[in-house]
């Protein structure tokens, strides 16, 4: 299988295993400037140079053999479930892909016709029950991890302990493991303990958010989308990724970590 979702500077400095919808645009774009001392023109999950990525064939060798050694530090990113799912719901459910078209063409209509759910206009502009189409989103997203039906899960909503174990199963080790809500200190731990071509000034480094503007903006505050049912999905389909990654389930307005990630613990859990 390998390491799919991994990227790695052309100067080895550092791995990186992509956990979607997780701060990534952002983190490529900071690995690209390390090497090269510019950014990526463009969005960075489009660059087939100056990158090594395991969709790309003539990376994967070196990837292999850099990870499977642990020559260089390895690292990833989570964030909270609730607002994880939240950002899916709105950018590829109802926003327009940087392409102009919906995201993985017909499964929107696929969750109009199914599912009774509601996405708006293609402007964004359009006023619909946000909280009513997430919930059944929600349903949607439950049938496709847990039964694989009607479709396969997407990245982008399949549990972020799937994505970050891949890593492990295949012989990777982490060095770090952060959170988007403390991304800035995080980061810097990861750029502290490597040493790049060119410096980074984590400070003067923009957000790279590839998803805003795709979609209509969040109406509403994150706790009021989950009622006792939603919250029940959230669990069932995320169970390890609050343990884990230390989230509180109990509270969906709470997004801050709860605890200090245990690397020891991910490791043995996810390595199985």
């Amino acid at each position: 299988m390998g390491f799919p979702g991994t990227w790695m500077t052309t100067s080895e400095s550092v791995v990186y295993r992509v956990v979607p919808k997780c701060a990534c645009s952002t983190i490529g774009q900071i690995m690209y400037y390390s090497d090269h001392g510019e950014f990526f023109d463009g969005d960075i999950h489009d660059a087939k140079g100056g990158m090594h990525k395991w969709a790309l064939d003539e990376s994967q060798a070196r990837i292999a053999a850099n990870v499977k050694s642990h020559q260089s530090y390895a690292f990833t990113c989570v964030r909270n479930p609730y607002t994880r799912i939240l950002s899916s719901f709105f950018d590829k459910i109802c926003g327009i892909q940087r392409n102009g078209k919906r995201y993985r063409g017909k499964l929107v209509p696929l969750l109009v016709q199914k599912y009774g759910i509601e996405v708006g206009g293609d402007d964004g502009k359009q006023e619909f029950d946000q909280i009513a189409s997430f919930r059944r989103f929600l349903l949607f997203a439950r049938d496709t991890i847990r039964w694989r039906r009607p479709m396969e899960p997407d990245i982008h909503w399949s549990a972020m302990s799937g994505h970050v174990s891949t890593f492990i199963v295949n012989g990777g080790t982490y060095d770090r493991i952060f959170w988007t809500e403390k991304f800035n200190d995080g980061m810097q731990d990861v750029l502290s303990a490597i040493e790049t071509p060119h410096e980074v000034d984590l400070k003067a480094i923009p957000r790279f958010n590839e998803s805003e503007g795709h979609g209509p903006k969040r109406a509403h505050p994150v706790e009021d989308y989950f009622d006792d049912l939603s919250m029940h999905l959230v669990f069932e389909i995320y169970k390890q990724d609050f343990e884990l990654f230390k989230y509180d389930f109990a509270n969906p307005a709470s997004k801050m970590p709860t605890g200090e990630i245990d690397l020891e613990e991910v490791h043995a859990k996810l390595g199985e």
